[in-house]
């Protein structure tokens, strides 16, 4: 009996996943819950497991597909043993058909130089092209080829990878020709210079949506920027003194960004408007305080959120991050843990960055940016002194928060971060 294997729901507002990479081939064993394909949306890369132990029967989203949610991946048979070599022996049955149905594309074989400009080609194309599988597109657009010229052995007609790659490989003479247009496509004022020692990746899904909404938040917010300094001086000592005993005790470093997380909750509560979003004609004031905290990961930047945070104690902030980076290294983070965020904090200090401008992250109205420490001439009192500073950034949307609240809030933050003791006691 055959069990389907779909795409899972991916939580609010995702509706979309790329099939990044199968574990297993058509044929093989798979354990109930063992992983079995790996789609990237996104926000995130997720693991789908069987639903049923048996052998992989069928693959319906090669890799490189655009899936919906409850989209078909793949059917496993259920309780079946088969194998690598019974997969292997079955296959080629269908070939027969297969072939037999090829004579009619035959033609273009022993004579592809006029098969593309011959009468009959057009029609199969339509129709090819109809059927033809994302990830088979994607090699054919990636080398410029007309499918119509390419012999199709699969069932009903329809070209497989296979297919592509035996024509490519016939074809390797020809390559440079159909190199040609990608040149004058990427360059239009000529080809590349350096072209032969240049690389082409494609974006993955995750940096594809990162760039659309960076760009959309650009055009849609009334993006400012304000800046200030933070004498990192008391909140320095305080981790000085506690931190062995804090880390022996909570069983976890202490960082700063615990302080800005703290001080951040307690500014939004004075500064609502920064904590809020545009909806249609309305702005949605919540008094929930979700903090995203922006981790790198190799698949790109994303940004967990810290849920009700106002409640969270330093050692709970320090815990959370920590976990969240963790996972981020590894892709384990769930959908769920990056929706919903009112309210983001990026450090860049943790890259070396000095100062920066963050872009907001939609629909969220603010977003603070933390940076390098680094000891400069400060005036305390009527004395100069060496202190160890922080730039701090605050972008946010000027279509919600005016800039006496926006400069406000961030003078806030640098009072409560320079005095830690007011975000103990809250005032």
């Amino acid at each position: 009996m055959g069990v389907e294997i779909k795409v899972p729901t991916l939580g609010e507002s995702v509706t979309q996943a790329t099939v990044s990479k199968w574990f297993k081939k058509v044929g093989e064993a798979v354990a109930q819950d063992e992983p079995l394909v790996e789609i990237e949306t996104d926000k995130v890369t997720v693991e789908v497991n069987a639903p049923a132990a048996g052998a992989l029967a069928s693959i319906a989203a090669p890799e490189g597909s655009d899936v919906q949610v409850g989209a078909l991946l793949g059917v496993i048979e259920a309780g079946a043993a088969r194998t690598k070599s019974a997969a292997a022996t079955a296959t080629p049955k269908p070939a027969p058909a297969a072939q037999a149905k090829a004579p009619p594309p035959a033609a273009p074989i022993s004579a592809p130089a006029p098969a593309p400009v011959s009468a009959p080609a057009p029609a199969p194309a339509s129709g090819a092209n109809e059927i033809i599988a994302p990830a088979v597109r994607k090699l054919i657009e990636e080398h410029r080829l007309d499918p119509s010229a390419i012999p199709a052995t699969g069932p009903g007609g329809r070209l497989t990878k296979a297919d592509v790659l035996a024509h490519i490989e016939r074809g390797q003479t020809r390559a440079p020709a159909a190199r040609a247009p990608l040149a004058a496509h990427a360059a239009p004022t000529g080809p590349r210079p350096e072209a032969e020692r240049e690389e082409r990746v494609r974006m993955t899904r995750l940096r594809r949506i990162i760039s659309e909404r960076l760009k959309e938040s650009q055009n849609t917010a009334a993006m400012l920027t304000t800046y200030n300094e933070v004498d990192m001086g008391a909140a320095m000592d305080m981790r000085a003194q506690f931190k062995d005993t804090f880390e022996k005790k909570h069983g976890t470093r202490l960082g700063f960004m615990s302080f800005f997380v703290r001080a951040s909750c307690i500014a939004l509560k004075e500064w609502p408007p920064v904590n809020a979003e545009i909806s249609g004609d309305e702005i949605v004031y919540k008094n929930y305080y979700h903090i995203g905290v922006a981790v790198g990961s190799p698949q790109g930047l994303v940004v967990p959120v810290l849920r009700d945070a106002d409640r969270m104690s330093f050692a709970d902030i320090e815990k959370g991050i920590a976990d969240f980076g963790r996972r981020a290294r590894d892709g384990k983070l769930a959908i769920a843990e990056m929706m919903g965020g009112t309210f983001t904090i990026s450090n860049g200090g943790v890259y070396g960055s000095l100062l920066s401008m963050p872009i907001l992250n939609p629909p969220q109205s603010g977003i603070m940016g933390m940076h390098k420490i680094e000891k400069r001439p400060r005036v305390v009192g009527d004395e100069i002194k060496i202190r160890p500073m922080m730039y701090i950034a605050m972008t946010y949307d000027h279509r919600i928060v005016d800039g006496r609240e926006a400069v406000s809030f961030l003078a806030r933050i640098k009072e409560l971060v320079e005095d830690p003791s007011r975000i103990m006691i809250d005032v």
